[in-house]
């Protein structure tokens, strides 16, 4: 589906990846400075933040003056409970005054959040309801933060099911998809087996739900061995998500340059049947 000026509606594809998720400002500042236009994001954990934010009217600045002013504390707090150790509750109350209160179909563009059930293992898309709600599903890590209960489901991180939700870009109507991936893994050998450990985990979460293959552009900025977690390396993460931007810049200027769609890409499935939202959350 083409626009009626006849040009390729762009999508992106947001990827997880916590703190690394602030490379996603650096990707939408080269790409809105170039001109590229954005009818549509779908976002995973961090990336729905992002994401969100961007279609609800928050312009590259404040999502920069965001990053400056936000850590951990404004976000979480300590929990000691069977469902994890940290809950996300203040998210939401972070969220609201942050983006505002949203329904998701309301966004000036339009968004889709991607979490999993924790239950049923199925991807789970949220384009509808509360935002908050679907952001915060879709951030709660599972092990570490509650899962997100609402209508029978265990609602956890998208990152388990699809890290880079390409294909529900092209659900949103997306012709040309770009996506960007910030869980490069890296192998810390100083930690030895446990450092085994973690790069086999990022390395399965990369590739969750093989996004990646559906995209036509990939943005892949160097955050081999960058921390998750430190949220304070802001504008070092902006920066590199801005140079790996800047590298596919051309081959993405040059086939938006083309009116038609791109063949050969396969039907998308189609996402887990969701009901209405329900107005009370349950989760701690």
């Amino acid at each position: 589906m083409s626009s009626s000026n006849g040009r390729l509606r762009v999508g992106l594809a947001l990827g997880g990846g916590v703190a690394r998720g602030l490379a996603h400002i650096g990707v939408l500042s080269v790409l809105e400075e170039a001109g590229v236009p954005i009818d549509c994001i779908a976002g995973t954990s961090m990336g729905a933040i992002i994401g969100a934010s961007y279609c609800a009217g928050l312009g590259i600045d404040d999502l920069h003056d965001i990053a400056a002013r936000t850590g951990w504390w404004q976000v979480s707090r300590p929990l000691l409970s069977a469902g994890g150790f940290v809950t996300f509750m203040r998210l939401e109350q972070w969220l609201i005054d942050t983006i505002g209160e949203f329904d998701v179909g309301d966004l000036a563009i339009p968004f889709a959040a991607v979490a999993s059930d924790l239950v049923s293992g199925e991807r789970v898309v949220l384009d509808k309801g509360r935002l908050c709600t679907a952001i915060r599903a879709s951030c709660s890590v599972p092990g570490f933060v509650p899962p997100v209960e609402l209508d029978g489901r265990k609602l956890v991180d998208g990152g388990i099911t699809d890290n880079i939700p390409a294909d529900v870009a092209r659900l949103l109507g997306a012709d040309y998809v770009i996506g960007v991936d910030i869980f490069m893994p890296a192998l810390r050998r100083y930690l030895g087996p446990l450092g085994q450990g973690l790069a086999a985990v990022e390395t399965l979460v990369r590739h969750a739900g093989q996004g990646s293959n559906e995209c036509d552009a990939l943005i892949v900025p160097h955050m081999e061995g960058r921390s998750y977690f430190k949220f304070s390396d802001y504008q070092r993460l902006i920066t590199l998500g801005e140079e790996a931007t800047r590298q596919q810049l051309p081959a993405i200027l040059a086939a938006l340059g083309r009116a038609d769609v791109p063949a050969g890409r396969p039907k998308p499935p189609q996402p887990v049947a969701w009901p209405e939202f329900a107005p009370v959350i349950t989760a701690n």
